[in-house]
């Protein structure tokens, strides 16, 4: 199981890195644009992080495209990258002629049946937005539940994004996602809980340990 933080900021994935558990970083168009520099920049900024994995988008819509966009991005990122891809014809296509080359991700998953496809063209990884899910189909735990059923037995890995509460995140993991990827905001929330501060409060005052006592 690996959490990675679902951004391009490099203060913010910095920031994670110090903390030893989150493994990998996220990203995608729209959290390319928030990082408010040449993508290419932002690549170089994040890989020399030294994370284990970080996952790119492809945003060209043509096959050839696609293929160039990715050697750049390998050029730039090396073995750590891992591929975004759509849920479609081209996508998948990808995904199955370029398994060996480049690790890759389809992203965006709403339907097991999407997931077949997935794990029958040998991707790596899928990520299903499970709060968005929720929103627009009802219920984007089940989905995950669905799809971890469809993904039972394969070397696929299911990724759960788009992910609000700790709760969420907990509900995801035990419904059946392998990793997770969530905000700064939330990466905080996780570790907090405020019967643990008052525990931890009362060990300080009636306590005794090695130093400061």
């Amino acid at each position: 199981m690996k959490i990675y933080i679902d951004s391009a900021k490099e203060s913010e994935a910095r920031l994670v890195k110090s903390w030893g558990w989150v493994k990998g970083i996220t990203t995608n168009p729209s959290l390319m644009a928030q990082a408010n520099q040449k993508v290419e920049e932002t690549l170089k900024r994040l890989s020399a992080l030294d994370y284990e994995e970080l996952f790119y988008q492809l945003v060209s819509e043509d096959w050839d495209g696609m293929e160039r966009e990715a050697c750049a991005a390998q050029a730039i990122v090396g073995q750590a990258l891992v591929i975004k891809l759509p849920p479609n014809e081209f996508g998948f296509r990808f995904a199955a002629k370029h398994a060996s080359q480049f690790s890759c991700c389809v992203t965006a998953i709403y339907s097991p049946a999407q997931a077949l496809i997935g794990r029958a063209a040998g991707a790596k990884y899928l990520a299903v937005y499970v709060n968005r899910a929720s929103r627009l189909l009802g219920d984007g735990i089940g989905l995950v539940d669905e799809i971890s059923k469809v993904l039972k037995g394969s070397d696929t890995e299911l990724i759960a994004a788009s992910i609000k509460s700790a709760q969420e995140a907990t509900a995801a993991f035990l419904a059946g996602a392998h990793h997770l990827t969530l905000s700064l905001e939330l990466l905080n929330i996780l570790h907090e809980n405020p019967l643990s501060k008052e525990t931890i409060n009362q060990f300080k005052q009636n306590g005794q340990g090695l130093v400061g006592f």
